[in-house]
């Protein structure tokens, strides 16, 4: 038996910080309270006043391994998510080869749990070769151990195809978690279809190309009775499909990313593809769209998108770059930063949104919610003192994102998987 305990801390009960410490007992939380004692020979950590929540949940990464390593790997990956205080993240399929067997799924498994500093759940495609084309056999992927599937990165455009995934889905209570793009309505855009597009030049994608699909999807998902989870979703008119489908009935669910709610269109400088990403920033009015469905409960919980490039790829401007920014490392002391410090959401709110929301959603197993029994999932975050966001402090090898330089706070200061320390900001002075 070993024993940490956590010291002078602070967590949430209710909306109140209250003195709290920690006692882990091996891999599990044993004790939360004021004042506790540990026996002779634990490890104790002091925590210096600052906040314990839940370790982190991210349902939505790129970890880019096997296929890209130029631009992440699994270890880095993890480790920057164990960074931002995730104890939890899972993976998406778009990899090469991507995992579309159940013998190329338990493989990426095993490198997951070989290299990953923290707990990865891996995503199967939902079609072979993530083509589109053809369902994977579900039941033979759910049987090697798959329970999120997803064709991340593009969208399914045969509806037929859509159908008899989700049938098959539906028959084993799976999720199917969509990039909802119709590729014809897309029309080659690389920047929200709108004034911003059109003073830069840029083919703009109409919003359209996002809600005609998640409208299709929605249908086909009350059809076969299947769990329909929407990624990134970005628009007004799509959250209002959501919020519709909820109150009909139908099983549907949806993520927001941070930079969609800290970021419109209108805050692009110019052609620079750090603000380049799939859905694009969309309208102000879209911004606030997504600010409102997050705080009335259409939209479900908060998922990064992490997706890392190298810079000479996101160097290249709007038409040549690749879509996507990196979010692990900085998403909760943005979000806390922009919307908690200004009284916009609560600090609950946030915390929720980013673990216990998640785990009901994806009905998740061995992932800690800061109760006693618990997995030792832990992090712990510094709201009193005001940071930089710097790119050389970053784990990930991705350093594409349009927040370098922001003031922020709610650092990570350490992050705990399992009862084992997997991230110390100590080790950084």
């Amino acid at each position: 038996m070993s024993q940490t305990l956590l010291k002078h801390g602070r967590h949430l009960v209710g909306e109140e910080l209250v003195p709290c410490d920690v006692l882990i007992e091996d891999d599990k939380i044993k004790a939360i309270g004021a004042a506790l004692n540990a026996a002779e020979d634990a490890t104790v950590i002091d925590l210096n006043n600052n906040l314990i929540t839940p370790g982190l949940i991210d349902i939505h990464v790129h970890l880019r391994e096997p296929g890209y390593t130029n631009k992440e790997t699994i270890a880095t990956g993890s480790r920057a998510a164990a960074h931002g205080g995730f104890t939890t993240i899972a993976a998406m399929a778009n990899l090469k080869p991507t995992c579309d067997t159940p013998e190329r799924f338990k493989k990426q498994v095993e490198r997951n749990k070989k290299d990953g500093a923290i707990k990865i759940i891996q995503y199967s495609p939902v079609t072979k070769d993530r083509a589109g084309k053809e369902p994977v056999d579900v039941a033979a992927q759910y049987a090697a151990g798959a329970r999120l599937f997803s064709d991340d990165g593009a969208g399914i455009q045969d509806a037929g195809v859509v159908y008899r995934a989700m049938q098959q889905l539906a028959a084993h209570d799976l999720v199917m978690c969509d990039h909802a793009q119709d590729n014809q309505l897309a029309n080659g855009g690389v920047i929200n279809d709108g004034p911003v597009a059109q003073k830069l030049g840029l083919p703009g994608m109409p919003k359209i190309s996002e809600t005609a699909q998640i409208a299709r999807n929605i249908v086909i998902a009350q059809a076969t009775g299947a769990h329909y989870h929407v990624c990134h979703v970005s628009t007004k008119e799509s959250i209002e499909l959501v919020r519709h489908a909820k109150q009909l009935g139908i099983n549907v669910t949806c993520e927001v990313t941070p930079h969609h709610l800290l970021l419109a269109d209108a805050d692009i400088p110019g052609d620079d593809a750090e603000f380049k990403m799939n859905p694009p920033l969309r309208s102000r009015q879209d911004q606030e769209a997504c600010l409102a469905g997050l705080l009335d409960g259409t939209i479900d919980c908060i998922a990064t998108d992490h997706a890392p490039h190298t810079d000479a790829e996101k160097h290249q401007g709007f038409l040549a770059s690749p879509n996507g920014i990196v979010g692990s490392e900085t998403a909760f002391a943005l979000l806390y930063t922009r919307y908690v410090k200004n009284g916009i959401f609560t600090l609950g709110q946030l915390i929720n949104w980013l673990t216990e929301n998640v785990k009901k959603v994806f009905k998740l197993d061995n992932v800690g919610l800061l109760k006693v029994g618990d997995p030792a999932d832990i992090a712990v975050f510094d709201i009193d003192h005001q940071d930089t966001v710097k790119a050389d402090q970053f784990f990930s090898k991705g350093h594409n994102t349009p927040f370098i330089g922001d003031q922020v706070y709610g650092m990570t200061d350490k992050t705990f998987v399992d009862g084992k320390l997997v991230y110390d900001r100590e080790e950084e002075k």
